[in-house]
């Protein structure tokens, strides 16, 4: 009576803890892994953060035409050096000069939207100045003096381009070819879960096709030995049916392994972590889907991040040919300044008079001040520039090139597409129509085997034809499944549900320009 209690608990555990393994399983749907990998997985993260490193690029040099305030302090600064001092009649002498100083210095610039810039810049500091004269048998002398300077400048390149905006303009092709790639990554990535998705459903159900293989062969050998008991069955069909089961068995443990390193890699790719149980679920049904070709060529040109990649390498190459052509253009620069400095006279004293002082110096001593007109013209170089120029737009026709191939190899690789996709849709429905017949046929077999019409060995080859139709059948689905996954990869465009990815594409920049212009 314990015993049989026993063995109550041990199987009611057993059967609880497998409920509990079960219901931990999670059911994962073809879209909700689309949406898991767009949102966790290790490429879409990656290449986020390289959109951003190239956006942060662009801020950079956008904030190059507004304000900068700089200010340092050196608190202080000391040294002491010998210096050769010269003489009007005689010879060189070397004294030992020291000093200490402790100041600081404030800097205002002001991009104007020219290119150009005004600033604005102070600097004031107070100084103990030493020196040994090595005449004077090495008498020292040393005095403390208050150094104070307020300038105003001006910068101004005129007769060429305005470098700052042309360098925020290359930033923002740079960006703009950031945000194509990461579309690019994104698509290629459902590309990717859904080859992913479908190995592993394919998988799934050629271990249920060895399972069901398995529990058909042990059927089988059921009834062989029932047969073989009542003697009407040969010695070696009973042989026969316990090999055949045995190798079931065997094609089981081998998908099985096959089907766990599978999920293990999809887990990977999506983004969940590996200890988690995953079951995926497919829809074997769909209806027959109907493609305009040339609605797939239209959209595809006008959709493709190729394209679209090409054109702003265009850009940027039309503006390395400007640069090229820079090198002999006829260039100015106006500048100008504006100071007061002021030096303290006052021998001795605290520093708050040393500052004072230095104030009225700055009063009684003339501003320093100037203007320039700078013009410059590269009258010879020996075709060094004319060559760079003809290089740059070499690579320009390079770049067009480009852009023409790239619209034809997608025209062709469309046409292909779609022929693909006909093709595995009319395979697919083929192999559904051979997989019932195959089914029926192989009921027919069993009966005529527990009728004792057909052996086991005849019975195993039904079952291996039954098995070949129901991989090509399963095949032919995923065929299908990934010919259309590639038709919207390669037109962002949904076929199924009719509608473009361009416009959600559209969406995601605007977002990203709503951060972009913080």
């Amino acid at each position: 009576m314990n015993k049989k209690k026993l063995l109550y608990t041990i199987i009611f555990c057993i059967t609880a803890f497998s409920s509990i393994k079960s219901s931990d399983k999670r059911k994962i749907s073809y879209e909700e892994a689309i949406q898991i990998a767009l949102g966790e997985s290790y490429m879409v993260n990656y290449y986020k953060e390289e959109i951003d490193a190239t956006r942060f690029s662009y801020l950079y040099t956008k904030s190059e035409f507004k304000p900068l305030l700089n200010f340092n302090l050196f608190t202080p600064s000391w040294s002491e050096e010998l210096a050769q001092i010269s003489q009007v009649d005689g010879l060189p002498v070397y004294n030992s000069v020291g000093s200490i100083q402790a100041g600081g210095n404030l800097n205002f610039t002001y991009v104007l939207p020219t290119g150009g810039n005004f600033a604005f810049s102070s600097r004031m500091y107070w100084e103990n100045y030493k020196t040994t004269l090595s005449q004077m048998d090495y008498k020292e002398m040393e005095r403390d003096q208050v150094y104070s300077r307020f300038a105003l400048s001006f910068n101004q390149p005129v007769f060429t381009a305005n470098l700052l905006k042309e360098n925020m303009k290359v930033a923002e092709l740079d960006y703009k070819k950031s945000t194509c790639y990461f579309t690019r990554v994104q698509m290629d990535i459902v590309y990717d879960v859904t080859s992913g998705f479908y190995e592993v459903y394919q998988l799934a159900y050629e271990h249920q096709t060895n399972q069901d293989r398995l529990a058909n062969s042990k059927e089988a050998l059921r009834i062989t030995r029932l047969k073989q008991e009542t003697g009407n069955l040969p010695e070696g069909d009973l042989l026969i049916a316990e090999i055949t089961m045995a190798q079931d068995e065997a094609r089981v443990m081998e998908s099985q392994g096959k089907l766990d390193a599978a999920k293990d890699e999809f887990k990977l790719l999506i983004g969940i972590e590996l200890h988690k149980e995953i079951e995926l679920e497919a829809e074997m049904e769909f209806e027959a889907l109907v493609v305009d070709i040339q609605l797939a060529i239209e959209e595809a040109l006008r959709n493709r991040m190729e394209i679209e990649e090409n054109n702003l390498d265009i850009q940027l190459q039309e503006i390395e040919v400007k640069r090229a052509k820079r090198k002999r253009e006829f260039k100015g620069d106006i500048s100008a300044y504006y100071d007061f400095t002021g030096l303290s006279t006052r021998d001795g004293g605290s520093v708050g008079q040393l500052v004072s002082s230095s104030f009225e110096n700055m009063r009684d001593r003339p501003s320093n001040r100037g203007i320039a007109l700078t013009l410059s013209y590269p009258i010879a170089d020996w075709g060094r520039a004319k060559n760079q120029v003809r290089r740059e737009q070499v690579r320009l026709k390079q770049r067009k090139l480009n852009l023409e191939n790239t619209q034809r190899t997608i025209e062709r690789e469309i046409r292909e597409i779609v022929r693909t996709v006909y093709e595995a849709e009319k395979r697919f429905r083929i192999n559904q129509r051979n997989r019932e017949v195959a089914l029926q046929s192989y009921r027919i077999s069993q009966l005529r085997f527990e009728n004792g019409d057909m052996t086991s060995q005849e019975l195993a080859i039904e079952q291996e034809r039954l098995s070949q139709v129901q991989l090509s059948y399963i095949g032919s689905y995923i065929t299908y499944r990934l010919a259309v996954a590639n038709l919207n990869r390669k037109t962002m465009y949904d076929f199924e549900n009719k509608r473009s990815y361009l416009l959600e594409r559209q969406n995601n920049i605007s977002d990203n320009k709503t951060d972009f212009n913080k």
